[in-house]
């Protein structure tokens, strides 16, 4: 099996100006990345994996490691799971806040339970809220081959804020 981009090749990628950010609830925002009316992060082009799914505590993301993700003993970066874990985490985070909060992870730890290559094909990564208070939430992802073999497991802690207007 070969790997392939994931990406439409219409997408869009970089960041979302802060007054367009401000004017929708994190869900929204989310929704509309996945409609295609804001871009995507360009991590995502970078890594190879996309935002597939949200709904009120959780977010979905499907990518494939490349070749390009590979470290010198002939895996795929450690790195790259972690991203993917980090965005789903984040992302399912993302979906509980109000309009004019924001957050970013103060911490988080992954789990690599088994090795990933360029011909493990797509995985799938679903990020959930554990806890969501007022100033900090948890959230938990898996990493999984499409026929649900885990490979990596992360948790998170994030920090929530109201957003400042831009001077």
């Amino acid at each position: 099996m070969t790997s392939s981009t994931i990406h439409a090749p219409e997408q869009e990628f970089g960041s979302i100006p802060m007054d367009k950010l401000m004017q929708f609830s994190g869900l929204e925002v989310l929704q509309q990345m996945l409609n295609g009316e804001v871009p995507g992060p360009t991590i995502a082009r970078t890594m190879n994996f996309t935002i597939t799914e949200v709904g009120s505590g959780t977010a979905a993301f499907r990518g494939e490691a490349l070749a390009d993700h590979y470290n010198p003993l002939g895996t795929v970066h450690g790195g790259w799971a972690a991203t993917i874990i980090d965005s789903a985490l984040g992302c399912a985070v993302q979906t509980k806040l109000p309009k004019g909060i924001g957050f970013t992870t103060i911490e988080f730890k992954v789990n690599l339970v088994r090795p990933i290559f360029d011909h493990t094909g797509e995985v799938i990564c679903e990020g959930n809220v554990i806890h969501m208070g007022r100033t900090i939430a948890t959230c938990e992802a898996t990493l999984k081959t499409k026929d649900g073999k885990l490979l990596a497991h992360g948790t998170a802690t994030c920090a929530i804020f109201p957003i400042k207007q831009p001077d």
